[in-house]
């Protein structure tokens, strides 16, 4: 099956009771000091709709005093601590074909988990995420106002694109195992916002996020994000930058270094000049969080003696002693088939030059493939590649042509290099690699905007002028007739 971007719309679920469910589930609840809500929130669970023999329940006991009771698998967590590591724990222990996630102060409605599991056994890469409810009861309760201003916003996340992730949420979403797996699992150093960062490394695997209006549930009373709302982001935003590089306004510093870099650029390693050209050029842009894998045999390049300046391979050891100490530059025998969770991998010739806003401009163009036609050779047509990771790996769990699967569900478009900026070694300006020459040009060009910007100005009055003494200038019937 296949899905466009988001919108799920083509796929149509059974009405409730009125199918034959097949997939095991178990529903994994972090829980801490809260038994009564608890034995609610499981009392709830033992009167669904979805086959028992196919449900299981996982509690995981994140080291509650006294230690939790329940009719259920219980799980204590043993080392770490925080909900992102009772995941973890409860992913582990979990055997079902798809993992429910729930908090353990939910109370749900009776054919909530079979509202999730429809969608499960239409498509294998689908994030489903329940209705949650904040009131005294379902009659009252209401959606919270980010997640209803979202969902109106969008169709329901069909128009949401690669930024559905933002709407997954712990308190009942299901996910797949395979996916789960394929993700990474749930981050076990994360005790809040785990949710949020999970959700992005899902869609960076492919996932289509569902938002089910069927799957109710009810959580009593405000929830922390609702009672301390600031204090929540103040302590999320000082780490999320790190670990989710499309949230930009995140990363507005200019020079910092982060850990999941917002794009992946890959050289192979060929004649030194050549090659420091463009891997220079791909670190000076205008995107700060670049880095660069370096792609080469490096593992010939032993210690033992040598010529220095006749070594056979001398290029390839130059390069290697040029950016050893680069963080930003990494090295690999053969280039990453994904760079998950890196949202773009882009593949440039040694030798070609990026422009200073080159791969600004090629992500702008929101495609899940860029081909970008640098010049014809005798084997065809030389080109530089921006890959959606999360469009590719869609493509992978769907099976077949993977540049046409791109196309079909994310859309992808050929351009001139020329146009975005790139130029050869020999041809790019001297500002290459240089950050500050890179400035100076920025400078200039800011200089000559607001020139043509005070020439605009000036004809603008002129016109006006025009307009008032139309016997001086002879134009006021000419105005008259166009304007």
């Amino acid at each position: 099956m296949k899905v466009r971007r988001n919108d799920y719309g083509s796929l149509r679920p059974p009405a409730i009771g009125a199918w034959t469910p097949e997939l095991t589930v178990t529903v994994v609840i972090p829980a801490y000091n809260c038994q009564d809500e608890l034995d609610r929130t499981l009392a709830t669970l033992a009167t669904q709709t979805y086959p028992s023999h196919l449900l299981d329940v996982v509690v995981v006991d994140d080291g509650s005093e006294p230690a939790l009771r329940a009719e259920a698998q219980i799980v204590r967590v043993r080392e770490g601590w925080g909900r992102g590591n009772a995941r973890n724990v409860g992913a582990r222990a979990a055997t079902g074909e798809v993992i429910h996630w729930l908090d353990a102060d939910m109370i749900l409605a009776p054919d909530h988990v079979e509202a999730h599991m429809r969608w499960h056994h239409l498509l294998d890469y689908a994030v489903v995420v329940g209705e949650v409810l904040f009131g005294d009861d379902f009659d009252s309760g209401a959606v919270q106002p980010y997640t209803a201003k979202m969902l109106e916003e969008t169709r329901r996340l069909r128009d949401a694109g690669t930024s559905a992730y933002l709407l997954h949420t712990g308190a009942t979403a299901s996910v797949s195992a395979r996916l789960l797996a394929d993700a990474g699992g749930v981050d076990p150093r994360l005790n809040m916002a785990e949710d949020t960062e999970l959700g992005y490394r899902l869609a960076q695997a492919g996932a289509v996020f569902i938002p089910d209006g069927e799957a109710r549930s009810l959580h009593v009373g405000e929830s922390t994000v609702m009672r301390r709302q600031q204090e929540v982001h103040r302590h999320n935003w000082s780490y999320l930058g790190d670990h989710i590089p499309d949230l930009r306004w995140l990363r507005s510093h200019p020079r910092r270094q982060w850990l999941v870099p917002y794009v992946r650029v890959t050289v192979e390693a060929a004649g030194y000049e050549q090659t420091r050209a463009t891997v220079d050029s791909a670190l000076a842009g205008s995107v700060p969080d670049v880095a660069v894998t370096l792609v080469g045999p490096w593992s010939l390049l032993g210690e033992g003696r040598r010529s220095n300046l006749d070594d056979p391979l001398l290029d390839l050891r130059l390069l290697h002693n040029l950016y050893a100490h680069e963080p930003r530059v990494s090295f690999a025998w053969k280039a990453p088939e994904s760079v998950a969770p890196t949202p773009y991998l882009l593949s440039v010739p040694p030798g070609w030059v990026l422009g200073a806003d080159t791969v600004a401009r090629l992500v702008a163009l929101d495609e899940g493939l860029v081909s970008v036609a640098l010049e014809e050779s005798g084997s065809g047509v030389v080109s530089a590649r921006l890959e959606r990771t999360a469009a590719f790996a869609r493509a992978r769990r769907v099976g077949g042509d993977l540049d046409a699967l791109v196309d079909e569900m994310f859309g992808s478009v050929w351009v001139g290099g020329r146009e975005y900026g790139l130029a050869t070694a020999e041809e790019a300006e001297p500002v290459a690699g240089d950050p500050a020459k890179w400035r100076a040009l920025a400078a200039r060009r800011r200089d000559e905007i607001r020139a043509l910007e005070a020439e605009v100005a000036a004809l603008r009055e002129e016109l006006a002028q025009a307009k008032e003494e139309p016997a001086k200038t002879g134009l006021a019937t000419f105005l008259r007739r166009v304007i």
